[in-house]
């Protein structure tokens, strides 16, 4: 089992200016403590569920360059870039210059997106059909897929076109960078996983949930012929952890003032347990995602003194 961190939040400066600087003093804090992954999500204001939509929030790409210059290993990415943020062969150039620029450290995390509100107040079109943006998404991960691997890309989808297009340098990672898609819709989504991916995310579920989505994962493989353990199994999930049942209840109670739990609290005994329960169901990389109000410094520590240890 491995661990990654992903933020999701740029809540923990008071000045928004400092936000980078105080998110790159968590990636290399990150990096040094045995970390693998670090994902920011790739939004343009802040989504329901995380905060409020007026939140400062930066652009994820910039920040990906940036965090490449200022860490040596740790893997980076977006969790996840919807499809119709960025036209895919443009998406496809971004991505491998920040592969240049981290030496070979990008994973690109693309979704379907789904934040009608964000698509109409930056003029994106929004297709009301979910089937219609995962099969965009589809369709953009085959075009970016042959921008890096190909001299020149032509390519007439029903979505997408490019001709006879260039993109120079190619990324470093050979033959190509990792791509994760992001959700966990049985029908569509890990179907597609199954045929284009080299990583699946799924969020905030269950164990059993867990269980048996990745059920569903290799039922699309074996339809595939596609070798199922090729793909990585990552699930994000927050997390919040203390030394005893006191120290949990309250901090049970400091979020539950705030709106309803939507993660795991408990000790570190207990995480462990639950965390032993998702490797067991077969996730390869567990994320942990940080909130405004779920950025704790103490879980991240216990984390690393206490729960890691026990996976290594």
């Amino acid at each position: 089992m491995k661990f990654g961190i992903h933020h999701s939040s740029w809540l923990d400066s008071l000045d928004p200016v400092e936000s980078f600087e105080t998110l790159k003093a968590k990636a290399q804090w990150a990096e040094d403590h045995g970390f693998v992954w670090l994902s920011v999500m790739d939004h343009m204001i802040q989504i329901p569920g995380v905060g409020a939509p007026d939140e400062p929030v930066m652009e994820s790409w910039a920040v990906l360059a940036g965090l490449a210059a200022v860490t040596s290993r740790i893997r980076l990415a977006t969790l996840a870039t919807a499809v119709g943020y960025r036209n895919p062969a443009h998406l496809a150039k971004i991505a491998a210059s920040v592969d240049v620029m981290s030496r070979g450290r990008l994973t690109l995390g693309i979704g379907a997106g789904f934040f009608e509100d964000e698509y109409r107040q930056y003029g994106w079109a929004f297709p009301p059909r979910p089937a219609t943006r995962i099969r965009q998404m589809e369709e953009a991960v085959q075009l970016i897929l042959k921008m890096w691997t190909e001299p020149r890309t032509t390519f007439h989808g029903r979505y997408f076109d490019v001709e006879d297009a260039i993109l120079e340098p190619k990324p470093v990672q050979k033959p190509r960078p990792p791509v994760m898609i992001a959700g966990g819709g049985e029908q569509m989504t890990l179907r597609a996983v199954a045929r284009l991916a080299d990583a699946c995310n799924l969020v905030r579920g269950d164990v059993a949930e867990a269980r048996r989505k990745l059920a569903v994962l290799r039922g699309h493989c074996d339809a595939v012929n596609r070798d199922y353990d090729t793909i990585e199994k990552t699930h994000v999930q927050r997390w919040a952890l203390a030394h005893d049942a006191a120290a949990v209840a309250r901090k049970r109670a400091h979020l539950a003032a705030r709106g309803p739990l939507s993660g795991f609290v408990g000790t570190v005994s207990e995480a462990i347990d639950v965390i032993g329960q998702y490797r067991n169901a077969g996730i390869d990389l567990l994320i942990n995602s940080y909130s405004y109000l779920w950025n704790d410094v103490e879980t991240r520590e216990l984390f690393v003194s206490d729960v890691m240890p026990h996976f290594a």
